[in-house]
């Protein structure tokens, strides 16, 4: 099956942190379709990134939508700070709360749109019954915490698994990987099924001007 090409949602966890705004306007201008923020709590993931008052600081720089993946543990307390805060996307982990269709239900009633986060052991079977409350898939093809590590090939066969589950829904709901996305591993992906892909690394070396090239490389996947 032939698909069209990958959204790219460039996550600021390689940008030049003293530099955010400057780096998210510049990869929006190269041509990113999302512009992926990782939270992270050092709890729920070994690191600590940044909270809603970044996301609203980044909000002016960018027109394009701000997928805000949400590494954090619980998550329902944070969800209205991260809505106002200028996130169009907020995704959760099923293991960040005790009742993960009601912290969907809470994201759309906030006008934002609602996505779920396998971890590499998460079974695809968690959202089985609630597929039609779920608006975004992200697959990590990496553990959770930091960037740079390796691409984990055991997630093709999950990335296919929830790729026939959304066919079966008949909605068009984005599958996005994140972790060791790199144009090899891009292409990987999308044969899988992927529909959206995360780059941190494989966007922003090589600085500014080689932005546009590098989102190319991983759209041409």
């Amino acid at each position: 099956m032939v698909r069209s090409a990958p959204l790219i949602a460039p996550s600021i966890l390689a940008a030049d942190f003293a530099r955010l705004g400057e780096e998210a306007a510049a990869v929006q201008q190269a041509g990113a379709d999302w512009l992926h923020v990782d939270v992270m709590d050092g709890h729920f993931v070994p690191n600590i990134t940044i909270g809603p008052d970044v996301v609203k600081a980044l909000r002016p720089h960018v027109t394009i939508p701000m997928d805000v993946h949400l590494m954090i543990a619980p998550a329902d307390p944070y969800l209205e700070a991260f809505r106002n805060a200028g996130a169009d996307i907020l995704s959760v982990h099923p293991e960040a709360g005790p009742h993960l269709n009601r912290t969907l239900q809470r994201i759309r009633a906030l006008g934002a749109k609602a996505g779920v986060v396998f971890n590499p052991s998460t079974d695809p079977s968690v959202i089985q019954w609630m597929m039609e409350d779920v608006d975004l898939i992200l697959v990590m093809s990496i553990n959770p915490g930091f960037g740079g590590q390796s691409f984990m090939t055991s997630q093709l066969r999950k990335i296919a698994a929830l790729r026939a589950m959304i066919d079966a829904t008949g909605r068009d709901i984005p599958l996005e990987v994140d972790g060791g996305v790199t144009p090899q591993t891009a292409k990987l992906c999308v044969e899988a099924g992927a529909t959206a892909l995360v780059a941190g690394t494989a966007v922003f070396k090589g600085g500014p001007a080689a932005y546009a090239a590098n989102i190319a490389a991983l759209r041409g996947a």
